[in-house]
């Protein structure tokens, strides 16, 4: 198999699907005949995305508004979704994001900051750090919950995780969503284990760094659009001098949500420019 003919006719679900990763990741799908679910909180956008995709694919696409860290909400979802589109046959977590809510001001303490450390980690309040945490794991965890038992029991099934970079070298002021990313990369390797003899594939792909409006304030600034000195640093050590584009992920999908990728499971793939592989000099 070393084509995509398999994926044509399935259906797919995206968590987040009305962001800027799960619209673009649509958008190729719908474009390789997979049917998309465009799960979003924000209905809005997940029914705008849904609109655009079966316009300029001509694949049926569908927008619902979703609440993923609520069960009871994702498990009526469900239901809906077999009545509109049919049985769910792929699954990707792509709900997530950070906020200035769980992100430090200062990227390390130093001497100077010791007489007023609230710019610090000691200011973070535990509801912001929650929050970002809750969203990105267990954002994650319910879905899967919810969206793979039919997979489980037809034995049959993929689910691509969206991780980061800050998985594996976690970034500075922003403690809650690199150790949220971590969990996902642990998780995708333990769920891989307990579904392989199900016939229910896990993977995980890990962007780098691409603008979305999560990580757009730190980023860029407002006024200008010119780049942070954070965003200089990142772009200085990525090898490829660029911010990712949502477009480049989608080959990556493709490849992992397909038979050709079969014997693959519990791994999780960086979409980095290089980042990962940089030791700074």
């Amino acid at each position: 198999m070393n084509n995509l003919n398999d994926l044509k006719g399935k259906v797919c679900v995206i968590t987040g699907g009305g962001g800027v990763i799960g619209s673009s990741l649509a958008a190729g799908l719908a474009e390789a005949g997979i049917v998309t679910v465009i799960l979003d909180i924000n209905e809005v956008a997940a029914v705008k995305v849904a609109e655009m995709v079966s316009a300029e694919t001509g694949t049926a696409s569908y927008g619902i508004k979703a609440d993923v860290l609520n069960k009871a909400s994702l498990e009526a979802v469900a239901e809906e979704i077999r009545e509109k589109a049919g049985q769910i046959d792929l699954l990707i977590n792509g709900a997530g994001g950070n906020s200035p809510k769980a992100t430090t001001a200062l990227e390390e303490i130093t001497e100077e900051d010791l007489e007023n450390l609230e710019n610090s980690f000691f200011g973070l309040e535990l509801e912001g750090f929650q929050r970002v945490f809750d969203l990105n794991f267990t954002g994650t965890l319910l879905p899967t919950m919810v969206f793979s038992r039919e997979m489980v029991k037809r034995q049959k099934g993929v689910i691509l995780n969206i991780s980061s970079m800050n998985a594996y070298k976690p970034l500075t002021k922003i403690p809650a969503y690199s150790a949220a990313k971590a969990s996902i990369n642990n998780f995708t390797e333990w769920l891989a284990v307990h579904f392989a003899k199900a016939g229910v594939r896990v993977n995980a792909i890990a962007p780098g760094f691409f603008l979305t409006n999560q990580n757009r304030f730190l980023l860029t600034e407002e006024t200008s659009g010119e780049l942070t000195p954070r965003g200089k640093k990142i772009i200085a050590n990525t090898p490829m001098g660029t911010f990712g584009e949502p477009e480049d992920i989608t080959g990556t999908a493709l490849f992992l949500l397909s038979d050709m990728s079969h014997f693959i499971t519990g791994i999780c793939i960086p979409v980095d420019g290089g980042y990962s592989a940089f030791g700074g000099v």
